[in-house]
């Protein structure tokens, strides 16, 4: 899980082949993220087999970060397509500036160059980059990552395939575009609607799940190195009894951080010192008028005090 800790040093992942999963696993606690053995070696055969590496959970367990974390080891770019419903492949691939075209074929006009006006506008001067045509792009091998899959609708999925099969895009304007550093892959799902076979069949899997109480105890300790140890124990065993209530949103790892953060902003040593201040700072776990209004502080201070 992601703990937002600083960069602590750097290596190649994109030649995971000659990567062990350990060493895979080192390099990301070395961005502060802890990886199960189950996730490093997900992303070590994906890296190795040049795979795609879909990654499935609920939000706020950690999916996105992978790809930060991964981008940052490698000290490469991360792109990010960001999925929603009606995203179409213009807008993940590549579009033409309309009104920069506009104007410069009225200033040919003007100027008597018309007859080159056609050839200039449809030129890289011209020309918006998306995520999918950037990805290809470069130089040193980024990640991509393909945020919220299972957001956006089935054709544009059927499409993606299609450019994740090959690597290279047809500009009909300016010809076929074929990467020379393929991409490292990370695509991520909440649950919004099943998949296609077809992409699972595309890619490799890791489920990704909220961590149990040794990993979560290790993230707050990476983030906050002088908590102590007494108070940090009590907002694991406090947040992962929360989870277990009834909750529309359920808290992630950030939100975990940002408890911990109030806490100890407040001053805060001891979770069952003082009701009211606990009940206020439940503004940084609860994301919904619902859950705010059914956790009161009496399940509150019950959660608190089975965490003591």
């Amino acid at each position: 899980m992601q703990t937002g800790c600083p960069s602590r040093g750097a290596a190649d992942l994109t030649k995971g082949r000659f990567m062990s999963f350990k060493a895979i696993q080192t390099a990301m606690a070395g961005q502060g993220y802890v990886a199960s053995d189950d996730l490093a070696m997900a992303i070590h055969l994906a890296l190795t087999l040049g795979r795609p590496l879909l990654l499935e959970g609920a939000a706020g367990v950690g999916k996105t970060e992978i790809a930060k974390v991964l981008a940052a080891v490698n000290e490469t770019k991360l792109i990010r397509l960001q999925c929603y419903e009606g995203l179409d492949a213009s807008q993940a691939i590549y579009e033409w500036n309309y009104q920069k075209q506009l104007l410069s074929i009225r200033a040919a006009a003007e100027s008597g160059t018309v007859t080159d006006a056609e050839t200039r506008i449809f030129s890289e001067d011209f020309l918006l980059e998306r995520p999918l045509l950037a990805a290809i792009r470069q130089a040193k091998s980024p990640v991509l990552l393909v945020d919220e899959i299972d957001r956006a609708d089935e054709e544009f999925e059927a499409f993606l395939l299609e450019v994740l099969s090959d690597f290279q895009i047809t500009i009909p304007e300016l010809g076929t575009i074929t990467s020379t550093a393929r991409p490292v892959v990370i695509l991520t799902a909440n649950g919004t609607r099943d998949l296609s076979d077809a992409l699972r069949r595309r890619c490799l899997y890791a489920h990704v799940d909220y961590p149990d109480r040794q990993t979560e105890l290790a993230i707050l300790k990476s983030r906050c190195p002088d908590i102590e140890a007494a108070l940090a124990g009590q907002i694991v065993g406090f947040i992962q009894s929360l989870r277990k209530e009834d909750l529309e949103k359920v808290p992630g790892i950030a939100e975990m951080l940002d408890f911990a953060a109030a806490l100890i902003g407040l001053g805060i040593n001891d979770l069952t010192q003082d009701p009211a201040v606990l009940q206020a700072t439940m503004a940084t776990l609860l994301k919904t008028e619902v859950d705010r209004f059914n956790i009161t502080t009496e399940i509150t201070q019950r959660l608190a005090g089975q965490a003591a």
